[in-house]
């Protein structure tokens, strides 16, 4: 059974179980204690009586109150055990506190309302008999007190309903107040625990999305300056090979060399000065959640001097402390970014002929059933032609990288629903001079990622004819955020 107190083993306020026994408080054990010695007393001053008129050893009488005094102890126990021995002794006219705490505890307790109702309809059928009997018995003995005949009866209704319905009713109230005090401190533990696991939820979010941008930045830095960097290489290599033997061959290279170098610490500083606003806006509390977006169209602005053809150089300058963009505005100042200023199609021949500057044979063909040239503007979303363009790009590093003196083949096929482009290089021409470029693992890496993120389908491989093959297809429209 249930108890009156906190459920077994806890506490009222949730904390360990501190009492003896069955008891959740010491305080608890200590008034159960001290309500079994006063009804103890009482029932053994009534056992003495009891004993008297039923002519029997009055021992007898004290050990009968003693025992049935006592059992107040196992209350909280098991109530209706309790309320079964003051029913019990009523004939025997004793146990009044031990009925009345009975009663209590039993309506206070986790005990079906049925049993409840059952056992203290018998406790007033048993005090009113009791009543009933031992009033006629008193009346009788008076030969001057003649009652009228209802007297007797109600008296005992009202003892009988007097003794039993206060405590059946503040047991009843007292147990209804307690649920909803668990039942509130319940919610409540639930509610915190809520509380709690949306906090770590938003911290594995939050730790999400800092790797998530830290890997953005990181690819577009890749992206930006790799390519650019490792045509510097080349152009040096070749630099180094024909400076004896054609003088302006070299004195072109070599101004390649410088306008790329330029170009890249130009990119560089931007980047720099994207990151660095972001974390200024971090440090005075406002959100810098755009940095990747800045740092991509800040990447594509420069690019636009970049890949313009060999012939046309353009000087950039590099202020020192920082460097503006194409239209004057200070990258990282704020200002909406649009995705469509970054590279798209439109600029695959100038990225093709700065690989064929470099010396590399390059090949370049477009299966379009439309047939729009590949200028003519953009015809897919912007994120999906910078994608393919990143591809392009970081495969044919690649192939400076790798396969120095190669020959490669770039595909591009427009197709229904759906974009496809295939990079592939030939063996490694034996006479080649190696620029002896250095690897990260991180180009195929960066592929891949852009590729997945639209829902594409990217794969790469050595050829049989001892080349490597870059190829990945791209939906036409975006996936659903």
């Amino acid at each position: 059974m249930t108890t009156t107190g906190a459920s077994e083993g806890v506490a009222a306020r949730g904390a360990p179980v501190s009492g003896p026994w069955w008891w959740a408080r010491r305080r608890s054990a200590v008034l159960d204690v001290l309500l079994a010695v006063a009804s103890a007393l009482e029932c053994m001053a009534e056992g003495v009586r009891f004993a008297q008129e039923a002519r029997l050893p009055e021992l007898l009488g004290v050990l009968l109150g003693l025992l049935v005094g006592s059992v107040l102890l196992v209350r909280r126990r098991w109530p209706v055990v309790v309320v079964l021995v003051s029913i019990a002794v009523m004939p025997a006219e004793m146990g009044g506190l031990l009925s009345v705490v009975g009663l209590y505890t039993l309506a206070a307790s986790e005990v079906p309302r049925r049993i409840t109702t059952l056992l203290a309809g018998m406790t007033v059928v048993g005090t009113l008999v009791t009543t009933f009997l031992t009033l006629r018995q008193d009346v009788a003995t008076q030969e001057d007190f003649n009652p009228p005949t209802w007297v007797v009866p109600v008296m005992s209704l009202a003892v009988g309903l007097v003794l039993t319905a206060p405590p059946v009713l503040w047991g009843l109230y007292i147990g209804a107040r307690r649920r909803l005090v668990e039942s509130l401190r319940e919610r409540a533990d639930g509610l915190e625990r809520e509380l709690s696991l949306l906090a770590d939820r938003a911290e594995e979010r939050a730790e999400w999305a800092r790797n998530e941008e830290r890997t953005r930045i990181a690819r577009e830095m890749h992206d930006v300056v790799a390519h650019r960097v490792s045509l510097m290489v080349v152009h040096a290599a070749a630099l180094q090979a024909v400076a004896l033997k054609d003088p302006e061959k070299a004195s072109k290279n070599a101004g390649l060399v410088g306008d790329m170098g330029r170009q890249a610490l130009t990119e560089l500083r931007e980047m720099l000065g994207v990151l660095r606003t972001a974390e200024g806006t971090a440090a005075r509390g406002v959100p810098a959640s755009d940095a990747p977006e800045r740092l991509a169209a800040v990447a594509s602005r420069a690019r636009v001097p970049a890949e313009a053809p060999a012939g046309a150089r353009s000087s950039v300058p590099v202020a020192a402390g920082g460097v503006s963009g194409g239209d004057g505005t200070v990258p990282g100042a704020g200002a909406p970014v649009d995705q469509a200023e970054g590279p798209s199609l439109a600029d695959l021949g100038d990225l093709v002929g700065q690989s064929r500057a470099a010396g590399m044979v390059v090949e370049l063909s477009v299966d379009d059933p439309a047939e729009e040239p590949v200028g003519a503007g953009l015809r897919y979303a912007a994120r999906v032609e910078q994608t393919v363009y990143r591809v392009v790009q970081e495969a044919l590093t690649n192939v400076h990288k790798h396969a120095p003196g190669a020959r490669a083949r770039v595909r591009l096929a427009h197709r229904e629903g759906e974009l496809a482009v295939q990079v592939e290089n030939g063996p490694c021409e034996g006479d080649a001079a190696n620029a002896g470029l250095p690897s990260g693992g991180n180009g195929l890496v960066g592929m891949r990622e852009r590729v997945t993120a639209l829902g594409g389908v990217f794969v790469s491989g050595p050829t049989d004819a001892g080349g490597f093959r870059v190829s990945a297809v791209v939906p036409a429209s975006l996936p659903a955020a």
